[in-house]
């Protein structure tokens, strides 16, 4: 998605089709794409016509869903109930009952919410969660860490959460050092509303200094010994940590003087090491050398608290990509990483990345001789636990123990049987139809609901579907679900093979890499279309497409950025231009068309890395991953491709990253 801005970044869910397909079209659409659209301009008297009149349509359940949930504030018990009843077992169903809940939640109806929360089968709304929490604390049971949890993960400030932590810290289930720490994550995340609702559930002077500190820490932090003569209150110190991180997130510089200078003595052991370690994090996301070096003041700190650090996974994750991209010494590298990667939680330390990257360590800091052999054989196991084909990190795994890229068996073939079977599932057939007619994200909703509980052959079989109607993103998506039986061509499908060789070789690109861009980029829906407006098959912003058209003297319509073979002309022309700007380096080119070309051009300077550390150092969590999975993709696609005789991801990673070399041709500035 070349020349887009990483905040407007959308994922593939959100894309929308450009119109109905025709091929689709039935009796009684045009009526439910009006219901849609009244829903939209909140036209209730247009909504209730049209939900009679779409009675008996195959999608009247989500008119019906439309209708309801427009007027859901005013609703009772009882319409609900009977909605209930009519769509039992469906997605609107549980979909409806989510939304209820909130409502119920909103009201304190807690009799009606105790009834109806047991039924609701996605139960992933963390709102919810909280407000059911709290039900279950109204009843007698402990729910304090069950709590935390879901107040710490909260994003935004919600009243389920709000309230279910305000209720617990009236009743001393959950004590100042809960409180804290939920700011602390607040103000680490950029999220002031939840760190002043937070400060608040202190005390008024909290609340009244965390205001302060999220408005100006750099002020707060100049007047606060003028606020406290004697030794700062416990308070004090809290809201000093607060507006150390919060300062650090515009200043490391700024943050890490204080932390050295002024606080050194009053912001002792956990608390300098949370502010050390937030200090660290905004540098790492700067890219800044000096981040590994205020990570290992962090872990001093830490160390002399003799407590385990309580700072999240994020911040410990970019611990790890600071001592990969900035210590040159190894012994400290592996340390920090090694010493990162033990304090996050049980689930992250199971992340493959993470897994990678500590075996790594191992590796590094074992002994040489017999007595490094334990901490080697340590190494080989963690590796062995992540390696397999189908991933970045999998594959990297799988190459440090030497083996070379397998591919797996092909499945079993889908009975007749099976295949009648998907094709006839409701929540199957109505996903489709709802994506036919350009309701992608409710077809999708639909899709992966009615997927719930499917085993392999199922899976298999519902891709099928999928793959037949060619639609290549809930085929791809669907058949990755899968774990015992594996269908490549349904994993790593190759539409309109002619159109993208033809264009690949003319472009002088390998197939593979075109193929593992456009699997990211699009899932292969020619008509893909992000909220910021990059098209196609391989995701052209206008301005980009204009530019490459004019290139190659192509007379360009606005229109046409849709058409398949144009889309791949124009966008494999422009990723060969920005493989020549980084000199053949397929990771850089991949972030380039991601990010733009000018942001590798930053994340390249600094030391030289191995191309897997560069990649996982990139600032940009959208990025990092399109990087990581386009690489992978197209080790497989190229295998698929070659017969098995492709090259390893390493050797497509390529020579370290680092700096423009002194006598390399100058980067093309006019890249867009």
């Amino acid at each position: 998605m070349p020349t887009l801005a990483l905040s407007a970044l959308v994922l593939a869910i959100a894309w929308t089709t450009l119109a109905p397909s025709p091929l689709h079209a039935q009796t009684g659409d045009e009526a439910l794409i009006d219901a849609r659209e009244a829903l939209r301009s909140k036209n209730r008297a247009r909504l209730t016509a049209l939900k009679a009149s779409t009675a008996a349509h195959p999608l009247a359940q989500w008119v019906d869903y439309w209708e309801l949930g427009n007027r859901l504030s005013e609703a009772q018990q009882p319409e609900l109930d009977a909605f209930y009843a009519r769509w039992s077992g469906t997605y609107v169903e549980d979909r409806l009952r989510n939304d209820w809940l909130l409502e119920l939640g909103r009201r304190r109806d807690w009799a009606n919410f105790a009834r109806d929360f047991p039924r609701f089968r996605m139960n992933d709304d963390r709102e919810v969660t909280c407000y059911a929490l709290l039900t279950q604390h109204m009843a007698g049971q402990d729910v304090r860490n069950a709590a935390r949890e879901a107040w710490y993960a909260q994003r935004e400030l919600d009243d389920g959460c709000n309230l279910l932590a305000t209720t617990l810290v009236k009743a001393q289930q959950l004590g100042a050092d809960d409180v804290w720490r939920e700011a602390r994550l607040s103000v680490e995340g950029n999220r002031p509303r939840p760190a002043q609702a937070a400060a608040a559930l202190i005390g008024p002077d909290a609340a009244k200094g965390a205001a302060e500190v999220l408005e100006n820490p750099a002020r707060w932090l100049k007047s606060a010994p003028q606020r406290s003569p004697g030794d700062p209150s416990p308070t004090q110190l809290e809201l000093a940590t607060l507006a150390v991180m919060r300062l650090a997130a515009s200043d490391p510089d700024a943050a890490a003087a204080l932390l050295a200078g002024p606080w050194a003595r009053a912001l002792h052991a956990e608390r300098a090491a949370a502010a050390w370690a937030a200090v660290g994090r905004q540098a790492a996301l700067k890219l800044m050398p000096e981040a590994a070096g205020w990570y290992q003041r962090a872990f001093a700190a830490q160390r002399a608290s003799s407590e385990p650090p309580t700072w999240s996974d994020d911040t410990l994750a970019w611990a790890v990509r600071a001592a990969l991209r900035s210590l040159r010494n190894p012994d400290e590298r592996w340390t920090l990483v090694a010493n990162a990667i033990d304090a996050m939680s049980a689930a992250e330390q199971r992340d493959p990345a993470w897994v990678y990257w500590k075996a790594r360590a191992l590796q590094a800091r074992a002994r040489a001789g017999a007595e490094g052999d334990e901490q080697r054989l340590a190494a080989r196991q963690l590796l062995d636990t992540v390696a397999g084909p189908f991933t970045f990190y999998g594959k990297l795994a799988s190459e440090d123990l030497g083996r070379r890229l397998t591919l797996p068996p092909a499945s079993r073939a889908l009975s007749a049987a099976e295949r009648e079977a998907a094709r006839a599932t409701p929540g199957l057939t109505r996903g489709l139809h709802l994506i036919s007619l350009g309701l992608r994200s409710e077809g999708v909703r639909e899709w992966n609901f009615t997927l719930r509980g499917m085993g392999d052959r199922e899976l298999l079989a519902a891709a099928q579907v999928a793959c037949d109607r060619e639609v290549w993103d809930r085929c791809i998506n669907t058949s990755d679900r899968t774990k015992g039986e594996i269908d490549l061509a349904q994993r790593f499908p190759m539409p309109f093979r002619e159109d993208v060789l033809r264009a690949a070789r003319a472009s002088g690109i390998e197939p593979a890499y075109v193929y593992g861009l456009i699997r990211q980029e699009s899932r292969f829906i020619m008509d893909a279309r992000s909220h910021v407006g990059a098209s196609g098959l391989m995701q052209l912003m206008p301005a980009t497409a204009r530019w490459v058209a004019k290139r190659l003297g192509i007379e360009w319509k606005p229109e046409s950025i849709n058409d398949r073979q144009l889309n791949l002309r124009l966008g494999t022309s422009y990723l060969k231009l920005v493989l020549d700007d980084f000199g053949g380096s397929s990771p850089m080119a991949a972030a380039a068309y991601n990010a733009g070309p000018g942001r590798p051009r930053r994340w390249r300077e600094g030391a030289e890395l191995e191309p897997a550390a560069w990649a996982e150092g990139i600032p940009f969590n959208e990025t990092r991953d399109y990087v990581k999975k386009v690489l992978s993709n197209a080790t497989l696609y190229a295998a698929l491709i070659d017969g098995g005789n492709a090259p390893p991801l390493k050797t497509r990673l390529g020579p370290t990253i680092g700096p423009r070399a002194a006598d390399a041709a100058s980067p093309n500035r006019e890249l867009p």
